[in-house]
């Protein structure tokens, strides 16, 4: 049983993978916290992946609280009661989550459920909770949901790919990691430099740095940089800004306070021809004709 309550167009989008497999994609760019609800009921599994800032769940009529911080996961599952959603996501944070019928997860790992503590028999009718860090490969891959650029035609094929990689990324068993094929991955401060150019070029979106001032600032090789943010979000840094800044241009224009002029020179665009080539190019219509529809 799933409902809705209150919540922005902009902020929140469902996906449905198969029948009760879900993607919930919650994506906060602006100033004041979200609240979302959602009722789930006891046959769920739960996976929750907090991209960018921090959000919480609450429990039990808001008498248990429990964080969700950048770069972490959580796994809940509950048999014996319903677990409803019950989330706030703060300014500038990204929350991915996926739903899916314990049925259907347990059929997913039928023949290797050996090494799943969550699968094994003595925890099958228990109860069961998970905190961890989310790898750099399971990022690249959330962030390729968040941020896909795709025909609509392919975008649950597309989505369906990507949520099956990202439930196997998850249970990978860290002793069969090739850590050859991604070098670069294994050094935590080079991740962390990365990181930082991912923040310098969302805050100075309007006017971002060349990527030759971006790997100075960062104190990180021209080369290194690019390969490294290809890594880490699976996309260039232009092409993951542009994306961004479309994403952060759609979500203004819905909130009817600002003309498209205003919203174009907010996210970097100094002229409005530009910027409505640019919006076309990434949602396959005007930013007028996007405002009307979302009145129609």
């Amino acid at each position: 049983m799933f409902s809705e309550k209150n919540v922005a167009q902009s902020f929140y989008e469902e996906v449905a993978i198969e029948t009760g497999f879900y993607i919930l994609k919650f994506n906060n760019e602006t100033h004041e916290n979200q609240l979302f609800s959602r009722e789930v009921g006891s046959n769920f599994v739960q996976f929750h992946f907090c991209i960018k800032g921090n959000a919480s769940f609450s429990f039990n009529e808001g008498n248990y609280v429990l964080p969700l911080q950048e770069d972490s996961s959580l796994l809940l599952y509950n048999p014996e009661r319903d677990l409803p959603l019950h989330l706030t996501v703060v300014p500038n944070s990204w929350v991915l989550s996926v739903l899916l019928p314990i049925k259907k997860f347990h059929g997913l790992f039928s023949s290797e459920a050996n090494y799943i503590t969550f699968l094994s028999d003595e925890n099958k009718d228990r109860k069961y909770y998970k905190d961890a860090q989310i790898s750099p490969s399971m990022a690249i891959v959330l962030n390729q949901l968040m941020n896909y650029n795709l025909h609509p035609s392919v975008k649950p094929l597309y989505f369906k790919g990507k949520a099956y990689e990202l439930l196997s990324l998850y249970f990978n068993r860290p002793a069969d990691v090739d850590i050859e094929q991604c070098p670069f991955l294994i050094d935590e401060d080079n991740v962390a430099k990365i990181k930082k150019a991912k923040q310098i070029i969302i805050n100075r979106m309007a006017e971002p740095p060349t990527l030759q001032e971006l790997s100075e600032e960062i104190n990180l090789p021209l080369n290194r940089l690019k390969e490294g943010f290809k890594q880490v979000y699976g996309d260039s840094v232009f092409s993951f800004l542009f994306d961004y800044k479309m994403e952060v241009a759609r979500q203004l224009l819905a909130t009817g306070s600002h003309n498209v002029n205003e919203v174009g020179l907010k996210v970097g665009y100094s002229t409005a021809s530009h910027f409505i080539a640019a919006f076309r190019k990434k949602f396959g219509t005007t930013p007028k004709k996007y405002v009307m529809g979302l009145s129609s």
